[in-house]
């Protein structure tokens, strides 16, 4: 009878009727094409942004209500926001919470989560391809005259592209339409103002049991190796079951715990707090700085 429900089993497998698990999925497989248009909206991150970024859109399944944390609390900042990151045991991967501080990054995510996976897979699946096509997307910026040091960022020249911020405490989200930046200018088309750094976010050291340290979070362009919280990232396709990426002072809640009780106001952004880093301007006066329940 065993020998019989196995038989049977492989053929209902071969069939089409019974899916395989989904770690025994085949990787994808993305064309360099494919993968420069994936990387294109987030290529000009500051190497910080982008590698943490890469990292988190590999669980897909906790960006949502990541992003839903990150709105509601979005009025705390620095020690507050990291004690509260802390003390609420957020289920999520580590690499997800890293971004909590960045509610318009997550909230970008989360509202193409069809983008969001696809990138997750082609880092999970092809990273040196996924890093290849941001220095190729970069090359095309900074050979338009688009991409260009200033007073937020640092650009490194070849052979690879770096972006580095200014003030490694200080992360900008920039803002650029990749129709635009990846393509050579018209004629008398300014430049100069394509790419937006005025929204960023201020780190300060509290957020270091996350990664935000001075380097911390890096890439090896050479080697094609990412680095968070000082390890190399070592989560592919195959171990994606199995892989947990050091963060020793992050606590993490097994499995089913029940959580405290939610210990801060939950207040979403104004319509002026999520077009700030849409449109590329400073973030606008916080009114609910104060609040609290």
């Amino acid at each position: 009878m065993r020998r019989t429900t196995t038989v049977v089993a492989a053929l209902a497998i071969l069939a089409g009727i019974v899916a395989l698990p989904a770690l025994a999925q085949a990787p994808p497989s993305y064309a360099p094409g494919q993968l420069d248009q994936l990387v294109a909206r987030i290529a000009l991150y500051p190497d910080p942004l982008l590698a943490q970024v890469l990292a988190a859109a590999t669980y897909p399944n906790d960006i949502p209500a990541a992003a839903q944390w990150a709105d509601q609390h979005h009025y705390l900042s620095g020690q507050t926001l990291a004690g509260a990151i802390a003390a609420d045991q957020l289920p999520w991967d580590p690499s997800v919470q890293a971004l909590l501080p960045f509610p318009s990054v997550l909230d970008m995510m989360n509202a193409d989560m069809n983008w969001t996976t696809d990138l997750g897979n082609a880092f999970l699946a092809q990273q040196q391809d996924v890093m290849d096509a941001v220095q190729r997307q970069r090359a095309l910026a900074q050979r338009y005259g688009y991409l260009r040091t200033n007073g937020q960022i640092v650009v490194g020249g070849g052979p690879y592209i770096s972006i580095m911020p200014a003030n490694p405490a200080f992360i900008v989200v920039p803002y650029y339409n990749p129709g635009i930046v990846f393509l050579a200018p018209r004629v008398g088309f300014a430049v100069g103002g394509a790419i937006r750094f005025g929204f960023g976010v201020n780190l300060g050291g509290f957020f270091a049991p996350w990664g935000w340290t001075n380097g911390g979070i890096r890439f090896d362009w050479g080697a094609h190796a990412v680095f968070l919280n000082n390890a190399r990232w070592g989560r592919t396709w195959v171990n994606r079951g199995a892989y947990t990426h050091p963060y020793a002072e992050v606590r993490r809640p097994a499995p089913g715990i029940a959580r405290p009780a939610e210990a801060h106001r939950l207040v979403t952004r104004s319509e002026a707090e999520r077009n700030a880093p849409r449109q590329g301007k400073p973030a606008p006066r916080e009114a609910h700085r104060e609040e609290r329940r």
